[in-house]
């Protein structure tokens, strides 16, 4: 009979991670344990990681959801579409939890060349906000190392001052050379988010992602028909759960991308439905972690590589944290890699 547990764990910033909703010093992560009362020795591991601000459940009874869900852990050994619909991170813990139980805990899930070893994942280059001077030198920092793709946090500084940044990496590098994104985490005021997109379209800007607060719906759908920059749907799909639902938010807004994170947007099955409806209505995508540890990010990766899309996808945040766990997964000229050589470090977790 197969039972069920879980554990707190605080992930630390190695430095603070700056957004327009504030700022990161560390994140809370809940870690589910599934395994065979006959065989304990075989441990699947899932990682719950709402965020504070954006995931609902935060608000909704989410630690005596876990519990219940652990408790009765039976009852969802076959997920549907349907099940812990408002409680995307529990949802994607499990899908993991099991799929390391069925491997047998060794936290390989597919069998494709990226488990192997022999073929990275393409990731942008992620530079969080802050003064002019340090997203500077984090955009440096980026360029020197290769990056091909930026992705830049704006709207917590003056506008003006982030558009000089962005004149800056074009006076050196083309579009062709080096594609930024930009993500506004909703900052923009509706006067005048289209005077801004204009001028980040005028820099070669490859998309922005959430220009304004949710739930907007009228005025993204003008913004996404009327913007001479392709606008990326984020935070909008949060809490949007039946297939109806999706589709009709696809309909009504038309946007150009989703940017699709399984711990906020319904799991793994909820992002494959998003992933089926973009592809009907020609939406283009791409997959980012959430600030997970490890554990839920090399559960992310290893699913992201089946999808095969070729874009960049947003899976660099290994490195953010000072207490995360030793994993196989690494970059390699700014590619997330596999190394099968590589060990897990998992006893801060286990033992504490």
């Amino acid at each position: 009979m197969m039972k069920a547990d879980y554990k707190k764990y605080i992930l630390h910033f190695k430095q603070p991670a700056g957004t327009s909703r504030g700022v990161y010093t560390e994140r809370a992560s809940w870690f589910i344990f599934v395994f065979d009362s006959d065989n304990p020795a075989q441990i699947g591991i899932g990682e719950c990681a709402p965020l504070p601000g954006l995931s609902p459940e935060l608000n909704a009874g989410f630690t005596e959801r876990l519990a219940d869900v652990c408790k009765n852990i039976e009852r969802y050994r076959d997920l549907t579409p349907t099940d812990l619909a408002e409680f995307s991170s529990i949802k994607m813990g499990l899908e993991t939890a099991f799929l390391d139980y069925q491997n047998k805990g060794t936290k390989i899930f597919y069998r494709n060349e990226f488990t192997e070893g022999k073929r990275g994942i393409k990731i942008n280059g992620l530079v969080w906000m802050g003064r002019p001077e340090f997203l500077d030198e984090q955009i440096r920092s980026k360029l020197n190392d290769g990056y091909t793709c930026i992705k830049l946090k704006v709207g917590a500084i003056d506008f003006e001052a982030e558009l000089a940044l962005i004149k800056k990496i074009r006076r050196e590098y083309g579009a062709q050379d080096v594609e930024i994104r930009v993500d506004a985490n909703g900052a923009f005021h509706p006067a005048e988010a289209m005077d801004k997109l204009k001028a980040l379209a005028a820099l070669d800007v490859h998309s922005i992602e959430q220009p304004v607060k949710t739930g907007q719906h009228d005025f993204l759908a003008r913004l996404c028909k009327e913007s001479p920059l392709p606008v990326a749907l984020d935070e909008e799909l949060i809490g949007i759960h039946s297939l109806s639902q999706k589709q009709d938010l696809i309909n009504d807004i038309r946007p150009q991308f989703l940017v699709l994170k399984p711990s906020l947007h319904g799991g793994f099955g909820g992002c494959r439905e998003w992933i089926e409806l973009a592809g009907a209505s020609n939406t283009g995508w791409w997959i980012t972690s959430a600030l997970e540890s490890n554990i839920g990010l090399n559960a992310i990766a290893q699913w992201t590589y089946t999808l095969e899309n070729k874009l960049h996808h947003g899976l660099g945040t290994g490195l953010l944290f000072t207490n995360n766990f030793d994993s196989p997964l690494y970059l390699e000229n700014t590619e997330l890699k596999y190394d099968i050589n590589k060990t897990w470090g998992l006893s801060s977790l286990l033992n504490d």
